[in-house]
């Protein structure tokens, strides 16, 4: 199978999973990772078919989004080699979407290759900025989290089980938990000049939101 058929069909396996999100993750979200992987591979030697493949599935087996990861992990798997992909980089690719959450963070993550420091960069830029402050509050509400409450401070250290207690966080928390942090994680140059705008962008916002809650603007 050619390298065109096999991301064509990689493209609608991964739409066939994801479009029908509701928490900010669906294809749409697919497909601006994708667009920015391409843009950075452009200035990076990565394998193009293992950064795109990956981009394209990192989602599907998400253990914040399935009830099941291991069983989707065991689909995907059968799914590459249905068309064509070695063991070599059926291997990388399901290491790349195991291994690059910001939840792996928490802890002692694995090193990604160059390959899944891309789609990684791709993924967190999509959750900065404007687009970013518009899935926080979309991922929220599916959650039923509360806006904002100034007597919850932010968490400072939590492991992945306080981190995924949706219980004990507001949106807005969210931002400072986990948003603001990842522009120092990028880890391309291309992802780091393009984080440093949407940070900026998102530290007016949470200045603008919270002079409006308290009626100061």
């Amino acid at each position: 199978m050619t390298y065109e058929k096999q991301l064509e069909t990689i493209k609608q396996y991964s739409y066939s999973k994801m479009s029908s999100d509701t928490t900010g993750h669906n294809f749409d979200h697919i497909q601006r990772v994708i667009k920015t992987a391409t843009r950075i591979l452009k200035s990076e030697s990565a394998d193009p078919l293992i950064t795109l493949a990956a981009a394209y599935l990192h989602d599907v087996a998400d253990d914040k989004l399935v009830s099941n990861p291991a069983k989707l992990e065991a689909q995907i798997k059968d799914f590459l080699h249905s068309i064509d992909f070695t063991n070599e980089q059926i291997t990388e690719v399901l290491f790349i979407t195991h291994n690059m959450s910001f939840s792996k963070s928490l802890s002692t993550p694995p090193k990604l290759s160059l390959a899944g420091q891309i789609v990684q960069d791709s993924d967190r830029l999509d959750a900065i900025g404007a687009i970013g402050i518009i899935r926080a509050i979309y991922y929220g509400g599916a959650h039923a989290e509360t806006i904002y409450d100034p007597d919850i401070q932010p968490r400072q250290v939590m492991n992945k089980a306080e981190y995924r207690d949706l219980s004990n966080e507001t949106i807005i928390n969210h931002f400072y938990e986990k948003l603001l942090k990842l522009t120092a994680m990028m880890n391309t140059p291309t992802a780091k000049k393009i984080a440093e705008q949407r940070h900026q962008y998102m530290l007016n916002f949470l200045d603008e939101f919270k002079g409006e809650w308290d009626a100061e603007k």
